[in-house]
């Protein structure tokens, strides 16, 4: 049995620029407002969080 959630693939009603968050917040069940937030929070730290949501945004699929 496949669920829509049981793969990860970018979001095409929750986005607010490549539906990333959305796509994530999808699959774990979690709230894309939850998820952006968090993702804009850990940019304040030093890392390479842009460079894996460019990552995930060439690698993910749209959902269907």
């Amino acid at each position: 049995m496949t669920s829509s959630t049981a793969t990860l693939t970018r979001s095409k009603q929750n986005r607010m620029i490549a539906g990333v968050c959305g796509g994530i917040a999808r699959r774990y069940g979690w709230r894309p407002r939850n998820v952006r937030l968090a993702f804009v929070v850990s940019c304040v730290l030093p890392g390479p969080q842009f460079l894996i949501y460019l990552v995930l945004w060439l690698l993910l699929p749209q959902e269907p």
